[in-house]
């Protein structure tokens, strides 16, 4: 699973959207030869689902500040979940995670506008030929013939360079993941080389995770603190984790089923949906 260090949790008083998160890029022109977003090759195959709504951005003047105390319905419940393992506790804790630790709707996906954006740049790096993104194109040349583990950091490398965010620390491991997974579900799977359907998995597999250890990062301390033992917390963890997985990959499940399909030039706006589909999911446990 990997772990990443919990913080103490996002204090009240903040913006729920930090500034450093970017707004995502227009949604390109469905009539418009070799338009992509920022991190995507151009050229598709298929419909591009451009007519898939995306999350009304919230304006800056408009962002809500965080109230004290946030965090403290997930901090119970998910405490509880720790301690006794009570599913049902450990779904309201998350969706109160969303709730009302990131104000729910659009403002709790705005928050998660960073995923979708470094998922736009994990499928443009993982196709064919050079993609422009974030730490510059791949060098496949260079690194035909490395280890798995060499491109893999490469990958990480070239989408989320190090900015000094927690959101750049998660994304990264949630990359390097996700890249793992993806090696675990095709063997046979050559990272420079990989097929259309093992760079989705890639990249909803990487948003699950990148949304998870986000979770992580902000209430980790409190299923280590309330488990009964380390083995029991770690337990719990990829409880919560194999739950934001399952929503999010049924979330996007949904998305494909209308048509909406991940592919260039529209990754990050249907990224965005998915998100905001699990988001509704998670908060209907909140009370």
């Amino acid at each position: 699973m990997g772990t990443s260090q919990s913080s103490n949790g996002s204090p009240g008083g903040v913006p729920m959207i930090p500034p450093w998160v970017a707004e995502l890029p227009p949604e390109p022109d469905p009539g418009a030869e070799g338009t992509a977003e920022e991190g995507e090759e151009t050229g598709t195959s298929g419909e591009a689902g451009s007519d898939a709504p995306s999350e009304p951005a919230v304006p800056a003047g408009e962002i809500p500040i965080a109230p004290s105390s946030r965090f403290g319905g997930a901090r119970m419940n998910l405490g509880n979940f720790a301690a006794t393992g009570d599913s049902a506790a450990m779904r309201r804790g998350v969706g109160q995670y969303f709730k009302r630790g990131y104000g729910g709707g659009a403002v709790a996906v705005g928050r998660f506008r960073s995923t979708a954006r470094t998922a736009a740049g994990l499928f443009g790096t993982l196709g064919p030929g050079p993609a422009t993104i974030p730490g510059g194109p791949l060098d496949r040349a260079v690194l035909a013939g490395r280890s798995a583990d060499e491109i893999m950091d490469a990958v990480v490398e070239a989408v989320r360079p190090v900015d000094g965010t927690q959101d750049s620390e998660s994304s990264r491991a949630a990359i390097k993941d996700a890249l793992a997974d993806l090696l675990d579900r095709f063997p046979d799977g050559d990272l420079l080389n990989l097929q259309d359907d093992q760079r989705v998995f890639a990249v909803e597999r990487f948003v699950a995770i990148d949304v998870f250890r986000r979770l992580q990062l902000d209430l980790g301390g409190v299923i280590q603190e309330r488990a009964p033992t380390v083995a029991a917390a770690m337990s719990r963890l990829k409880e919560i984790r194999e739950y934001v997985r399952e929503t999010i990959a049924a979330s996007f499940r949904v998305l494909r089923e209308t048509g909406r399909q991940l592919v260039s030039g529209h990754i990050s706006r249907i990224v965005q949906a998915a998100v905001r589909e699990a988001v509704m999911v998670f908060q209907g446990y909140a009370e």
